[in-house]
């Protein structure tokens, strides 16, 4: 049997795994326990994560097919940049939540990513930590030249004051100081509200922390560049803000609110290719859909277009460049699924190798019957396979009697198909998208398992 080394794997571990991949979801732990393949994508990211650490700053569009793992691959990019220092936010865009919006639908994406800040030690709704430990290296600074601490914490922020709402942001820094020395927790979550943009009035935020403007609509990307720097003088290496769904800008309706949301990721693009953006980096996931319908996707838009535009060369000659704005996800191939299966077998069995519920037999024939029954996509958008592997898992764990011989060939699996998107305007029949040349892979399984490269990656 190919057996993966014993190791020792928490029960939490095993079943935060376990639990997401049956319901079709993104572990939000162990990513490490089960990732396969795409080394050279991870290692374009991890470069990219470099250069905003050293105060740069990055910009890449991950296009995936529909159940390819571009979500599993974004979350896997976040979990990497709390090892290198940075601090996150990430958000999925909908229709109540854009890059531009006239009704508040762009602060409701920039509330929706202050909520899902997190560090390395604080994987959730980490904004106030983050304040915290601002607060801290001024409580030092101040002690050191025997000043205020109000006096050290605008003194330290005085860089910011240049920005947008850059003043007042050092003021709510000031506010919230205040509430702790205070022991007043009401302004401190007033504080943390405003930081958040969930102040809808200035005049609720002048009645509660004496400043005059708030973060709304027409500030979200300024907001994000002051926050990226407010980051590094907290004492992390910067921020990376993390968008999916891109499929949703395309779903507006009206041509001119789409565009300007992607006037917006154009202002975001030039700003990262002329280095107006400091310690900021910018990762946003889609379908090819998203990115290529000529009526509705960023390719749609002139001006991003030229921007974003695909390495010609390597498009003619079927080679992933992963140096441009633009990733294409490389479909995984049938070897990967075998490794991936092989490690979801060791989650399973909590590490240890003696327990293994089937044998490698029964990984083979659980592939040929995927490819039976829905031929590449199997392991081309591999979730629905993972599910039906799991379930199989666990009647055999619920049912010690049961062979996996007889259940091998009767587990159900489907296709994974992106749900259809809606003509929302009528100007006419929409034209079909090209497909991007893929070779797909001879359907040949390993004979060994090697361990895949990415998990010398610590988490």
């Amino acid at each position: 049997m190919n057996a993966l080394a014993p190791t020792v794997i928490r029960p939490k571990d095993r079943d935060t795994v376990l639990q997401a991949l049956r319901a079709g979801v993104v572990p939000r732990a162990g990513l490490q326990l089960i990732q396969v393949g795409r080394a050279r994508e991870v290692q374009s990211l991890v470069s990219d994560l470099d250069r905003v650490a050293d105060s740069g700053s990055a910009f890449r569009v991950i296009v995936g097919d529909y159940g390819a793992g571009k979500t599993f691959f974004l979350t896997l990019v976040r979990a990497i940049a709390h090892e290198k220092g940075l601090v996150t936010a990430h958000a999925d865009l909908n229709p109540d939540r854009r890059l531009h919006g006239a009704q508040g639908q762009a602060r409701s994406f920039y509330q929706e990513l202050m909520r899902n800040l997190a560090t390395r030690t604080k994987p959730d709704a980490a904004m106030a930590s983050i304040v915290e430990r601002f607060i801290s290296t001024a409580l030092q600074e101040a002690k050191q030249n025997g000043m205020p601490v109000e006096t050290a914490i605008h003194t330290r922020l005085q860089s910011l004051s240049e920005l947008t709402n850059g003043y007042d942001f050092a003021e709510v820094i000031a506010k919230y100081y205040q509430g702790h020395d205070q022991g007043n927790d009401q302004l401190k979550q007033d504080a943390v509200r405003w930081l958040r943009g969930e102040f809808s009035t200035k005049t609720d935020a002048r009645a509660a922390l004496g400043v005059r403007s708030i973060i709304d609509d027409d500030d979200v990307y300024d907001q994000l560049k002051l926050f990226a720097r407010f980051t590094r003088l907290a004492g992390y290496k910067g921020l990376l803000v993390v968008g999916d769904e891109l499929v949703n800008l395309l779903k507006i309706p009206h041509a001119g609110a789409r565009n300007a949301n992607y006037e917006q990721l154009l202002r975001m693009v030039n700003d990262v290719l002329q280095g107006h953006a400091d310690s900021l980096g910018l990762l946003f996931g889609g379908t090819p859909e998203s990115l290529m319908d000529p009526r509705r996707g960023l390719y749609s838009y002139a001006a991003l277009e030229t921007r974003l535009r695909e390495n010609a060369f390597a498009q003619a000659r079927g080679v992933d460049d992963t140096s441009g704005p633009v990733i294409r996800l490389a479909t995984l191939t049938p070897e990967d699924l075998y490794v991936l299966l092989t490690k979801l077998r060791h989650v399973q069995a909590g590490g240890d190798p003696t327990k293994y519920l089937v044998p490698d037999d029964a990984l083979y024939g659980f592939l040929a019957h995927c490819s039976n029954v829905i031929g590449a996509a199997y392991f081309q958008t591999p979730r629905q396979s993972i599910r039906a592997f799991l379930d199989m898992l666990a009647v055999l764990e619920a049912s010690p009697g049961t062979s996996w011989t007889d259940l091998v060939t009767s587990v159900a699996v489907a296709s994974d198909e992106a749900p259809p998107i809606d003509d929302m305007d009528a100007t006419g029949p929409r034209e079909a998208i090209k497909p991007v040349a893929r070779a797909v892979m001879p359907n040949v399984l390993p004979t060994t398992i090697d361990d895949d490269g990415l998990s010398t990656f610590r988490f």
